[in-house]
């Protein structure tokens, strides 16, 4: 959420901020609404002021008419009080709806443009393997070696659902584990497993509420929503909280399932495991002082890389202009990591400093120092990483001419040994007893 007084005292600043960001907010209605409350408030503590400047004039007055007149007068001035309170708390509930409309305002050093098509490539890691053999997508790959069933997925919970099988279920996990052991043993974070159902305010504080409702899966009678990222628990978990001195950084590192409404129709997008409903993330979470979150988000950005230069999978890294930046962030860098069976670069994750976006919005502050008046912290996030496309990374740039494909040397302690993934049995490892 933005400063509303920012949006009273530098009106044009925030106009031509949504110009870039190819993007409309009610900014009218809000400076309209925001005029009319503080033109109530004063009204109201004038009213307030009479009212108790009467009642002590009521308190010397001897018994008589002109008291009796002057108790009724104070009564119909306390009704009156009772309206412009009535009317003020529908203003600023109102006002607050508004407000949550607006989106972030882009840094001024993140480039302009319409859509994707103006993002900066900053710079590339690794060379793209060459290859001796045709090379496949991986979802040949997977099929032929018997690694994802999607006929089964399908039929236990519809399109864009899948059954990782054997090797390849072991080596997400695998992933998972090394990717947060790294995140805890080298980079300085603390894991914490979150709940996967939240309540509204904290999809509100996070600023997936109230605006991309249509992608979130909701459960009605509980009104509690599946998270589409760990962001949103994690951040939360300090919503309407002042931290105490010397506490920040903290840095948090969570992996949890993520859910989201993929409407894809037709085209690449549709074979494969590459935009799914439920998918798997280790995601990282930064609550740290306003002057530090620029260098945050360099170091933030630089955990997330370390992953892809571990699994040596080459990568190239974004930053995303303003059409194209999300309606939190205030400045953000994907990494793409390149699938050459796909012949496509594929995000895996998106690094992003949100300012004190969301910390307004959750209601997140700290203390500087004893005493010091609480301000709010900035807080930022990114993938470290998103599977199933690490997956799809692994198995695209790792495959054999024989259809087989070589782990990562760094996951192989965490897979119980095997070197090569090839085919799985088509049923069980055990046979079933013959009687």
């Amino acid at each position: 959420m933005l400063d509303l007084r920012l949006i009273r005292e530098q009106t044009d600043l925030v106009r031509e901020a949504l110009v870039k960001l190819n993007t409309e907010a009610p900014i009218d209605a809000i400076l309209e609404l925001d005029e009319r409350r503080r033109q109530l408030i004063a009204e109201v503590e004038r009213l307030k002021a009479e009212r108790n400047a009467e009642s002590k004039r009521i308190g010397r007055l001897p018994a008589g008419p002109e008291r009796e007149q002057a108790i009724a007068a104070m009564r119909a001035l306390g009704d009156r009080i009772e309206q412009l309170d009535a009317e003020l708390a529908q203003v600023e509930a109102r006002l607050e709806e508004l407000l949550l409309e607006v989106p972030n305002l882009p840094d001024p050093d993140v480039p302009v443009g319409p859509d994707d098509s103006a993002n900066v490539v900053v710079r590339h890691w690794g060379e793209p393997r060459t290859f001796d053999f045709p090379v496949r997508p991986h979802w040949e790959i997977a099929e032929e070696l018997r690694l994802i069933d999607f006929a089964r997925g399908v039929k236990v919970s519809g399109s864009r659902f899948y059954v990782l099988r054997g090797d390849l279920a072991r080596l997400q996990r695998a992933l998972i584990t090394w990717m947060i052991e790294l995140h805890v043993r080298e980079h300085g974070y603390l894991e914490v497993y979150p709940p996967d159902l939240v309540r509204r305010e904290a999809m509100v504080g996070t600023g997936n509420l109230p605006k991309f409702g249509d992608n979130l899966y909701h459960d009605e009678e509980t009104d509690l929503w599946l998270i589409p990222t760990a962001e949103v628990p994690v951040t939360n978990l300090y919503r309407d909280e002042i931290l105490p001195p010397g506490v920040l950084p903290i840095y948090l590192v969570a992996h949890t399932p993520c859910f989201r409404k993929e409407r894809v129709s037709a085209g690449r997008d549709v074979r494969g495991i590459k935009r799914v409903h439920q998918f798997e993330k280790v995601e990282m979470v930064k609550f740290v002082e306003p002057e530090t979150s620029d260098d945050e988000l360099t170091s933030l950005l630089g955990n997330a890389e370390d992953v892809l230069q571990r699994l040596e999978l080459p990568y190239r890294v974004v930053q995303i202009c303003t059409g194209d930046l999300s309606f939190t962030a205030a400045k953000k860098f994907d990494l793409e990591v390149w699938a050459p069976g796909s012949q496509e670069w594929l995000e895996v994750s998106s690094c992003s400093n949100f300012r004190d976006f969301q910390a307004r919005r959750a209601n997140i502050r700290y203390r500087p120092a004893e005493g010091a008046r609480p301000q709010y912290v900035h807080t930022l996030n990114g993938s470290g990483l998103a599977l199933p496309r690490t997956l799809i990374a692994i198995m695209e740039n790792y495959q054999q001419p024989d259809g087989s494909f070589v782990v990562p040397e760094v996951l192989r302690p965490y897979m119980g040994g095997p070197e090569v993934i090839g085919p799985q049995p088509e049923y069980g490892l055990v046979p079933r007893a013959v009687s």
